[in-house]
């Protein structure tokens, strides 16, 4: 049974940093895409960054220079360090695995999800 397990969510200060995990156990995924989204309430979920098998990534532009998504495919685990964030950076956050495909940027994109890790900025 595929599992997907996120964890490091919080609340902090705007200005503060956090570092999300997603523990992916199941099968092995060090030949599928991970990625990271999050939804706000009342909007529709939103793509933050992935990153492909071999390393290659992707970032939304709101996020790029701040957040930094990496991978350890030994682990099957997927990291996003969050720094300088703000208030707009409030949301559930959620990993995903899936087939690479070039529209990585969507949730329909991706095959297996994580419950999510709320992440909680204060201004």
């Amino acid at each position: 049974q595929v599992q997907l397990v996120e964890s490091g969510g919080g609340l902090v200060q705007a200005g503060d940093s956090l570092r999300l995990s997603c523990a992916a156990s199941g099968r092995s995924f060090s030949a599928y895409a991970m990625a990271w989204f999050r939804q706000a309430p009342g909007k529709e979920r939103e793509f933050v960054a992935a990153v492909r098998s071999g390393g290659t990534t992707y970032y939304a532009d709101l996020v790029k220079g701040r957040f930094t998504i990496s991978r350890n495919n030994d682990k099957s685990t997927v990291y996003l360090q969050m720094n300088s964030l703000n208030p707009e950076d409030t949301a559930a956050y959620y990993c995903a695995v899936g087939v690479w495909s070039t529209v990585y940027y969507k949730p329909s994109g991706y095959n297996y999800w994580g419950q999510g890790t709320q992440v909680t900025v204060s201004s």
